[in-house]
């Protein structure tokens, strides 16, 4: 694989089917809670507003992309390192899905999924007890370059 591998600290007996499962709990848990209720005042509004954004340049893009860190994710359809590595014969698709994006106000279907691990939340903590992991997303780098122009 290509990166490295994540370190999940602990080790637990549960599927991630378990996992699935105690975190839908959580969220459901949390919606029946706060059904009824209503939203927290507005302390202060902006200004402005943002209708639009306007298209980005191949050497804005090239520019995200080469200071971005080089860590990729299984997700990803080619390596972060060989984005970088052969970014002048990728960078007119890359910004084209950059622009398309900001267009769109949606990013493609390839790019709006994300790997979850269940991480512990301290060090140390009890592996067996789920209530100790939180939920982490290894996104797709080019959503992370479209979260960059944003």
């Amino acid at each position: 694989m290509f990166g490295r591998q994540r370190d999940v600290t602990g080790s637990t007996s549960r599927s991630a089917d378990d996992f699935a499962v105690f975190f839908a709990k959580k969220i459901d848990d949390i919606r029946n809670d706060t059904a009824g209720l209503p939203p927290p005042p507005v302390i202060s509004q902006a200004p402005s507003s943002l209708t639009s954004f306007r298209q980005y340049t191949e050497a804005e893009v090239r520019r995200i992309v080469m200071k971005s860190p080089i860590k990729s994710c299984s997700l990803d359809p080619v390596p972060t390192f060989i984005l970088h590595e052969f970014i002048d014969l990728l960078l007119p698709y890359a910004t084209r899905m950059v622009n398309a994006s900001l267009a769109q106000g949606r990013l493609p279907l390839s790019q709006r999924h994300a790997i979850a691990t269940p991480l512990l939340k301290k060090p140390g903590q009890d592996g067996s007890d789920m209530s100790n992991y939180r939920p982490v997303s290894n996104l797709t780098f080019m959503l992370k370059v479209v979260e960059r122009v944003v």
